[in-house]
């Protein structure tokens, strides 16, 4: 697992079948890169989560079927970052 940030969400309109209509997510790592995630919970930019990645991040979907290699698996309520 990871903490990020959500800094936008992505539209997009074409997708294969196993995404169905799950929100993307954009979110920044603790070293600033960017990346791309499935959101089943909802969050908001500025919003800190805590993810999982590779084929555990299948799992923390409603359907494990989902064809994802990052999932936001919930958001922090509460958290002060380093720095």
């Amino acid at each position: 697992m990871e903490i990020m940030q959500v800094v936008g969400r992505m539209v997009c309109t074409q997708r294969v079948p196993g995404l169905n209509h799950m929100d993307l997510r954009i979110l920044r790592n603790n070293s600033g890169k960017k990346l791309v995630a499935v959101d089943p919970v909802g969050a908001r930019e500025g919003n800190w989560v805590f993810t999982s990645s590779g084929s555990a991040a299948r799992f923390a979907c409603p359907d494990p079927s989902t064809q994802t290699d990052l999932t936001i698996d919930g958001i922090i309520d509460f958290w002060l970052p380093d720095g």
